[in-house]
């Protein structure tokens, strides 16, 4: 590691000398100047500084000069004043514009060397989260929601106006369409960032636990309350909470989603008083709330409470020009972690990806692109490598409701394994048995079949015939 590269702005000679003595013997790099004239030039000019030390009296310039500038054009980088007896309060009034901390003269050697490793270590915090961050953003950012269409690109216009915003929001969608991406790149493209994103599926959660893992709940609020715990609520505290499926939950919790709305304030089970929280609320669903509304399974004044902000994700199949930029970017990230040498996809199979209805939408998709990379490991992507319910025509895949339509086992959200062991199937089917063909038709060795063919109890691979 480099060491640091300190500025040191000090008009008096003999006092430059003695702190580039002191400070050379920490093993800093040392960068002096014999005015603020000359130290503001040093520091337009050289490169990476990483903390100026400065006296307040200058000379034609002032240490509050050297400060006005180094927050203009290195605004992360830490300023330290040395001030003389009579002037503390300029040095209060160049902390107040944002020096890091002053040091009085005669200057004590020890309390420097603190100071200013201080003042460095902060800074290399700074640097660690604006880097987090930078990290957090490029991973859950809106780049990251692929697609050209015009109604994607709306949904992304809107969710960037709203995430600059307090406000709640509410996205709706088929399942599998994107709705905790969408969720996660508001909450990170907004000014709760730094706080905590939680995100709870209420659908996943029985309804008996549901209240209690959002709100909390005090000691002895029930039988086995051994201890107090904090709800979701207040595990996001300063940050956003994403309620995923909220149309699934109770009348109940409803009911107290509504309070903490309105005014901020959660009651944990067995509390005599409420708690506030700082809270952006991301709701998100693939049912009708309106529809259940009429039925009476959702509170009207919980809805137009959420619906502040509503943001719809349409299905895949109504943006079919966003399959080839999606499949790209899955086909990429997959290749690239498992070091497969994919060309690209033919115009028949894209056509027959095109064409397919996707009820499991961009989730679906993904998981064909699973499917994929273990029937094709290396050249172009052909029909032939797609899964067998995307080769259907046109006309059989035109509507999901019908129920002679074809649904893919992908899009009812099965495991990878679940997936594999389908593929497997079908190449033994394809090649009646044969261990050896099928091994070749899946690119792998016959003892990785072998091995996954006993995992799954595909037959015993011992008589499976060797030849055709």
């Amino acid at each position: 590691m480099r060491p640091a590269t300190l500025l040191i702005i000090e008009d008096e000679e003999r006092m430059r000398r003695l702190l580039e003595l002191v400070l050379k013997q920490e093993g800093y790099d040392l960068l002096l100047a014999d005015s603020g004239e000359e130290g503001i030039r040093l520091l337009n000019h050289s490169g990476r500084i990483d903390l100026i030390l400065t006296d307040l009296q200058l000379g034609h310039s002032s240490g509050l000069d050297v400060l006005e500038a180094a927050k203009r054009v290195l605004p992360g980088v830490p300023v330290l004043i040395i001030t003389g007896f009579g002037t503390i309060k300029s040095a209060v009034e160049a902390m107040q514009k944002g020096a890091y901390d002053y040091i009085s003269k005669p200057v004590d050697h020890d309390e420097l060397k603190i100071v200013i490793a201080r003042a460095l270590e902060a800074r290399r915090l700074s640097q660690d989260y604006h880097a987090l961050q930078a990290g957090l953003h490029e991973r859950f950012g809106f780049e990251r929601i692929v697609g050209r269409s015009k109604a994607l690109e709306e949904v992304k216009r809107l969710a960037t106006e709203m995430a600059r915003t307090d406000a709640t929001v509410l996205i709706t969608g088929e399942s599998g369409t994107g709705k905790e991406l969408l969720a996660r790149a508001i909450h990170y493209a907004g000014p709760r960032a730094a706080g905590p994103l939680v995100a709870v599926n209420c659908a996943g959660i029985p309804e008996t636990l549901l209240e209690s893992e959002l709100f909390g709940y005090e000691k002895g609020a029930f039988t086995d309350a051994k201890k107090a715990k904090p709800g979701r609520f207040q595990l996001a505290d300063r940050g956003t909470l994403f309620l995923d499926e909220i149309g699934e939950m109770s009348p109940a919790a409803q009911a107290k989603l509504l309070r903490v709305l309105e005014d901020h304030t959660v009651e944990p089970l067995g509390a005599t008083q409420g708690v506030k929280v700082d809270i952006r609320v991301i709701g998100a669903t693939n049912q009708d709330l309106a529809e259940l509304i009429k039925k009476g399974k959702f509170r009207e004044d919980l809805y137009y409470r959420f619906n502040v902000c509503p943001l719809y994700i349409p299905p895949l199949r109504e943006r079919r020009e966003d399959i080839p930029d999606l499949l790209d970017a899955f086909l990429t990230t997959t290749c690239r972690e498992r070091g497969l040498r994919l060309r690209g996809v033919s115009p028949d199979a894209l056509a027959m990806l095109q064409r397919h209805h996707w009820p499991g939408n961009v989730r679906e998709l993904h998981n064909v692109v699973e499917w994929i990379t273990m029937s094709c490991r290396e050249g172009d992507i052909r029909p032939e490598h797609l899964p067998s319910t995307l080769k259907a025509s046109p006309e059989s895949t035109s509507s999901a409701a019908s129920p002679s339509s074809p649904v893919s086992l992908l899009s009812l959200g099965l495991s990878v394994e679940e997936v594999e062991k389908a593929m497997l199937k079908e190449a033994l089917e394809k090649t009646g048995g044969n261990v050896s063909e099928a091994s070749r038709l899946l690119k792998v060795t016959r003892n990785t079949l072998r091995y996954r063919m006993s995992k799954y109890h595909l037959g015993d691979p011992d008589e499976s015939p060797e030849r055709g």
